[in-house]
């Protein structure tokens, strides 16, 4: 068995080991191992590489944005601006039809602008929504199903801890991934609500009715979310204008997003350490996936198989379009087995060199950009896709008295919603790129 075939078949082992329950990272970090020893046939060789890599990986200062921006959803948390984006989102649109569940999916999207994390979204706003959701006689399939894709906007909307990620693997600009991912974030929410809005139409039992708040409450509950909107300028209007660097930046919103936690007596000395124990466990979580996938693609490289794909690509003379849409495909079937963290380190390194040497007729940097957005959406759907959607287990296991089938049943108007503006972000470009482009 030569090379190529080695990391050809290391595919079907690492999706084996994950569907025995094996954490991912060390899944990828023991086939990466044993790939590259089988490549070299050097295991000391193997292991001394092995103490470079690590260091090499964790050194990187662009890595220090995620624990900052992981502390500032944890502070965000405490400080009652979830239950203020909610109540917010609720006054102005829980009496339409479906209102509360579109309050839901808005309140997803504000608090996604300062979190950075799908999951720590969805659980956050779950524990606000789910109960107001019950009450006002909400289906359990709607309930969940909104909040699972609603919380999918935490890493679609800046900041977002994946992009961070794509931009250390393709070395491009985070400042500006970050404002590509505006436009297509805004567009998920407004997609969302508009299948809310035609469910409720072809159900009207699944959703209850809420009486008109008086417009007084209305706007005493948007001048309450002014710290959300504060922190969001200062953080992505800082870094894009080059005030500070991502990394300042990201500490500038933990710092804020303390603070405010503070003033709002919602940061008590238990909570900052439960926050801190939180931001360190996800963290080491995190680090622990890019190492594993770290070797795994350094084992992928020896054995050359980013080259061969390639070139394997550019001599059959498919379209740039054709690979597109497959690498896409590819990406939604994963998304039904892998976390979208794992996807983007297992894959990018591999799919990136192969649609980089296609014409797409654009600059190689726009087309780094467009392409990362286009991976961030599908990744992002394979959270709210059975059986393995994170986001689905998290609603689910929180809303105690649903079925986890009804809460399948609940996400399909949100994945034709994204399926929709998966095609429209690919067939139109300039949506993604015209924000970079001013």
């Amino acid at each position: 068995m030569d090379k190529l075939e080695i990391a050809l078949w290391s595919f079907p082992v690492l999706l084996l080991l994950i569907g025995l329950r094996m954490p991912i990272g060390l899944a990828m970090l023991g086939l990466g191992i044993a790939g590259s020893i089988l490549v070299n046939g050097s295991p000391l060789q193997v292991m001394s590489q092995m103490k470079s890599m690590t260091y090499d990986t964790f050194s990187n200062y662009s890595l220090g944005i995620i624990p900052l921006f992981l502390l500032m959803g944890q502070f965000a948390t405490h400080g009652g601006l979830s239950k203020a984006l909610f109540d917010a989102a609720e006054s102005w649109l829980g009496h339409r039809k479906g209102g509360v569940a579109m309050a839901a999916v808005g309140a997803c999207g504000g608090f996604g602008a300062i979190c950075g994390s799908s999951l720590a979204t969805a659980a956050t706003m779950a524990q606000v929504a789910l109960p107001e959701l019950k009450r006002f006689g909400y289906s359990g399939a709607l309930s969940t199903g909104a909040l699972a894709a609603g919380g999918t906007l935490g890493i679609l909307i800046p900041p977002s801890v994946v992009l961070v990620i794509y931009a250390i693997l393709t070395e491009q600009n985070i400042a500006k991934l970050f404002v590509a991912a505006v436009v297509p974030g805004l567009l998920a929410a407004i997609g969302y609500m508009l299948a809310i809005a035609i469910y409720v139409r072809l159900n009207p039992e699944s959703a209850g009715h809420r009486d008109p708040a008086p417009m007084a409450d209305r706007f005493r509950a948007l001048f309450r979310i002014w710290p959300v909107l504060a922190v969001f300028t200062v953080v992505i209007g800082g870094i894009y204008t080059g005030m500070f660097t991502p990394t300042e930046g990201a500490a500038f919103g933990a710092a804020g997003t303390g603070l405010i936690a503070l003033v709002n007596r919602g940061l008590t000395l238990e909570k900052l350490k439960a926050s801190l124990l939180q931001t360190a466990s996800s963290t080491a979580m995190i680090f622990f996936i890019v190492l594993g996938a770290a070797v795994f693609n350094t084992f992928l490289a020896f054995a050359q198989l980013p080259q061969e794909a390639a070139a394997w690509v550019t001599d059959q003379g498919f379209g740039a379009y054709t690979v597109l849409a497959a690498i896409l495909i590819l990406y939604l079937i994963l998304g039904c087995f892998m976390d979208s963290l794992s996807m983007i380190l297992l894959t990018v390194p591999i799919f990136f060199p192969v649609v980089v040497e296609l014409d797409f007729g654009m600059a190689p940097e726009a087309f780094a950009l467009w392409f990362g957005i286009l991976v961030l959406i599908v990744v992002e759907v394979g959270l709210i896709t059975p059986p393995v959607g994170m986001n689905l287990f998290v609603i689910n296991s929180m809303a105690g008295d649903v079925p986890m089938g009804q809460t399948y049943r609940g996400t399909m108007p949100f994945l034709i919603s994204d399926l929709v503006r998966v095609v429209i972000l690919t067939l139109f470009p300039a949506i993604t790129l015209f924000l970079v482009g001013m």
